[in-house]
């Protein structure tokens, strides 16, 4: 019988295959994937990797899967860090606290992404000033309705060495500050980071020196009618990474405070009848013990956030989709465009869970 249906379903695909050749052949549109090399010739707004008009299909799709792996990796991180500060102040004693992270997590999990998007992208289009008024909130960090201009590195002759020797001598740091916390009374890794960041840092400035400082800050500067220099986050860039990680924090924070509830009440009275400190009972106890529960509905959320991505579409940040959409209107081969991406998102999602099991394998409590 099992062989029977597996036959029937791969004579149904391979007739579902050939009728829709056979209506595209008919109607005069082209099959296949061989326009992937032909000439794009169609802008992209902003991306992370170099892209011109001349170049390929193929590399344009590269394009928009580069914005979609730094949109997400950013969305993740910043959501994880939010959402730590929510799930620990939902459980905080402070009434005040306590009640406004649990307003935060009611209202944004219940507010669709896509309105959410829309709202800061209105704030970031229509609410800031024209650049001659920006805001400067911090030194060097201005906003203004062309978008977030911030100060970025500049790397010159000698850059790539003093990368690579850092990277190095980082490492070296941390291994000689481990040995030499090893036998105090201070906690190993409070000591081995100190003496770390002073030696790597220290290296790291005086090897600067002697190649001529190739790494250098620029700041933005206002010439003209707009800035000039430095690092600008487009608000389309601005406005999903905004959404994206507001609105993911809150289901984090859920999942995070879930985890901690879940650690047996005895574990805090153990804590606190040998004289630790709430701090150090929360994380040196607790939260290891809780990132056995966490992880699981963490990878279900993380897949998601990837996921959410492509309505960057709704604001106009070309992430995948977008370039996806695009394509399909300059060839007309939805078909093949279609299943690129959704062979791109199935590995990226199979790629995130694989790594989020890997983890959860080693947080894992082994039973012997």
């Amino acid at each position: 019988m099992q062989i029977a249906l597996l036959g029937g379903l791969v004579l149904f695909v391979w007739w579902l295959a050939g009728n829709t050749h056979e209506n595209l052949t008919e109607r005069g549109i082209r099959t296949g994937f061989d326009y992937l090399w032909r000439p794009a010739r169609f802008p992209i707004s902003e991306s992370i990797v170099r892209y011109d008009a001349s170049d390929s299909f193929f590399w344009a799709y590269v394009v928009g899967l580069a914005n979609t792996l730094w949109l997400s990796f950013l969305s993740i991180l910043f959501a994880t860090l939010l959402g730590l500060v929510v799930g620990l102040s939902r459980r905080s004693a402070h009434p005040l606290l306590s009640r406004f992270a649990g307003t935060y997590v009611t209202v944004l999990r219940n507010v669709p992404l896509i309105v959410q998007l829309l709202f800061w992208y209105a704030i970031a289009t229509s609410l800031f000033p024209v650049p001659r008024e920006a805001l400067n909130p911090l030194p060097g960090v201005f906003l203004s309705i062309r978008g977030v201009y911030a100060p970025a590195l500049t790397l010159g002759p000698g850059a790539s060495m003093l990368l690579i020797v850092a990277a190095f001598l980082f490492v070296v740091a941390i291994v000689a500050g481990f040995k030499a916390a090893a036998g105090r009374r201070l906690p190993a890794k409070a000591a081995s980071v100190g003496i770390s960041l002073c030696v790597w840092v220290a290296a790291i400035v005086w090897l600067s020196g002697m190649l001529g400082h190739p790494v250098g800050l620029e700041a933005p500067a206002l010439k003209g009618l707009n800035f000039r220099g430095g690092m600008v986050l487009s608000p389309e860039f601005a406005s999903i990474i905004t959404g994206l990680t507001i609105y993911t924090s809150a289901f984090i924070g859920e999942i995070i405070r879930g985890g901690i509830d879940a650690v047996d009440k005895g574990q805090w009275e153990g804590a606190r009848a040998l004289g630790l400190s709430e701090r150090h009972i929360m994380f040196r106890i607790i939260l290891p013990q809780a990132l056995r529960i966490i992880v699981p509905p963490m990878t279900s959320q993380y897949l998601s956030t990837v996921k959410n991505t492509t309505l960057a579409v709704a604001v106009g940040y070309p992430e995948l989709g977008l370039v996806v959409n695009t394509v399909i209107n300059q060839t007309g081969q939805a078909i093949e465009s279609i299943l690129i991406m959704l062979a791109v998102f199935l590995s990226i999602s199979l790629s995130v869970s694989a790594f989020m099991n890997w983890y959860n394998a080693r947080v894992a409590l082994v039973v012997r």
